[in-house]
């Protein structure tokens, strides 16, 4: 009996051993305002790992979702609201963003062209978002639940406005998830991140932190425009703002409430620039070691032999290519001696080669991280070129729309990739880009050195994330973390009320001096005259 007392008393100790070790347990509710595609993908492994932390979570989405289908069997919850628009309403937006880049690629001579007819797709997007934000905030029933539901945090991507807003109304602290906004300009309006044209590149820019005078002048200019259309369209959001919210208000200052910004990349992806407290680097949070490939896939890959094979993907929005784009990708495939998996929903080539198999979904990671891989051809989305990262494959980048040209820029400025346009590729063209990034050692050495940045890292990028989501919910914010200049207005944050102070004072000073002068200059004059008389 005595041994057994020990035994139990033994356990009892490990026991509390470990609740001290553990320390306490919270489990919080999150609410999810979520945004369709590739980032929806992302936001999605947030909530899993959430969850997996024993959070409870709920999706907040519209009965028109292309790409959140809520299941039965699901981990998390959706709430569903109804939006007076259908389906294809989206898939003609996605069809008309694509276009725009693929017809009208901004140049020197056509920027102003082209961030016109940005303005249109902008206010498209602008228009979809509203009609979704009155579906949930007009909706008393829903309302009410929400803040019967008791929710905690709610995670946004600001991408598409009105999670802030929600969030405001529900009283909770909200978190931001995202790559980089339109135009990049609320990050540095709303957020206060500070970015030097001189050396930061503005989104959709294409350029590098090493640039030119006439570079520079380009990238000033980017700055501007996209201030435009920022204030131009996106500001009409601050009207609504203010109605909902019940006091004058605007979009960038309930922007900028955000407790955490968490954005999609990390320094193996971006050029060094400055950043604040409350802005984490979370990029590749969703990569993952590679598991087995099905086995009629793991044939095709081993049948490759020496050669290896070569994965393709244009990405999740892209459904099909005229024949002509499809037949040239395709003839150039058939010149290689790799087999390609070639993710692709359309019609197939005829001038497809035995090398190439077309699929309606491959598992994209788990193919880059296969030995046999030995490129990557990828439109240039976030997502695909941090699996090729983390798995140490160089890219041949086709980009399309939004992001993907500056995503190619850096990973060609990186020395990891090698670029097409997608407009005016042909065969040769494909067949010498991916000889070059799988022949040319230095592609294959960049990118594992890029890789290697990404794997040492102190904590792995997903708890990272999921680390400040549970801190602003364990205090109830993280307003220790958001910079002064939130209080400032424009031109108190520029300091121009103290340079035209100081340029008045020193004005003044010269003023009076100049006077005094003068003073001396005729008081001496009389004296001196009165002694020659």
């Amino acid at each position: 009996m005595a041994t057994k007392a020990m035994g139990s008393k033994k356990y009892l100790q490990l026991f509390f051993f470990q609740v001290v070790l553990l320390g306490p347990i919270y489990c919080w509710n999150v609410l999810v305002w979520p945004v369709e595609g590739s980032h929806w993908l992302n936001m999605k492994i947030v909530i899993q790992e959430l969850i997996h932390h024993g959070h409870s979570v709920t999706v907040l989405v519209s009965n028109a979702s292309l790409f959140i289908e809520p299941r039965a069997e699901a981990t998390e919850r959706f709430e569903i609201y109804k939006v007076p628009f259908r389906k294809d309403t989206i898939e003609n937006l996605i069809e008309g963003s694509v276009a725009l880049w693929l017809n009208n690629r901004p140049t020197i001579l056509t920027f102003w062209q082209f961030y016109k007819k940005l303005e249109k797709v902008t206010k498209g997007w602008n228009q979809m978002s509203r009609l979704m934000c009155e579906a949930v905030l007009t909706d008393p029933e829903l309302i009410a639940h929400l803040q019967g539901s008791g929710y905690d945090l709610l995670l946004s991507d600001p991408v598409a406005p009105c999670g802030d807003l929600l969030a405001l109304k529900l009283a909770i602290p909200f978190v931001f998830s995202l790559r980089f906004s339109p135009a990049s300009t609320v990050e540095r309006h709303c957020g206060k991140i500070p970015a030097p044209p001189s050396y930061v590149p503005a989104a959709l820019s294409e350029l590098t932190d090493h640039m030119a005078f006439s570079e520079r002048i380009k990238n000033i200019v980017s700055y501007y425009l996209q201030d435009y259309i920022f204030h131009t369209y996106w500001g009409e959001w601050d009207v609504y703002y203010s109605k909902v919210l019940g006091r004058p208000t605007t979009l960038c200052e309930t922007m900028g409430k955000a407790e955490i910004w968490l954005i999609r990349t990390y320094w193996d992806f971006e050029f060094p620039r400055p950043f604040l407290p409350n802005f984490e680097f979370v990029g590749g949070l969703h990569c993952r070691p590679a598991k087995p490939l099905p086995k009629e896939m793991e044939e095709f890959v081993q049948s490759s032999g020496e050669h290896g094979i070569v994965v393709f993907s244009l990405g999740s929005m892209v459904y099909n290519l005229s024949d002509e784009r499809s037949n040239t990708i395709a003839r150039a495939l058939s010149q290689i001696p790799q087999k390609v998996l070639w993710r692709y929903k359309g019609k197939k080539p005829e001038t497809l080669g035995s090398n190439t198999r077309i699929y309606d979904w491959i598992p994209q990671n788990d193919l880059l991280g296969h030995p046999l891989a030995k490129a990557f051809i990828t439109h240039g989305g976030t997502n695909g070129i941090y699996e090729a990262i983390y798995h140490g494959i160089p890219m041949v980048g086709i980009p399309l729309f939004a992001d993907q040209h500056d995503n190619i820029a850096h990973m060609r400025a990186k020395g990891a990739a090698v670029e097409l346009d997608f407009g005016t590729m042909k065969v040769q063209d494909i067949v010498d880009a991916l000889n070059v990034v799988i022949n040319n050692s230095s592609y294959k050495e960049n990118v594992l050195r890029l890789s290697k940045i990404h794997h040492d890292q102190p904590v792995k990028p997903l708890d990272r994330a999921v680390f400040w989501i549970e801190f602003v919910m364990r205090h109830k914010g993280a307003k220790h973390l958001r910079p002064a200049a939130h209080q400032l207005t424009w031109y108190q944050y520029h300091s121009l009320d103290v340079l035209a102070f100081l340029f008045t004072c020193t004005a003044i000073a010269f003023f009076i001096l100049v006077k005094c002068c003068v003073f001396c200059c005729r008081r001496c004059g009389r004296i001196a005259k009165k002694k020659k008389e």
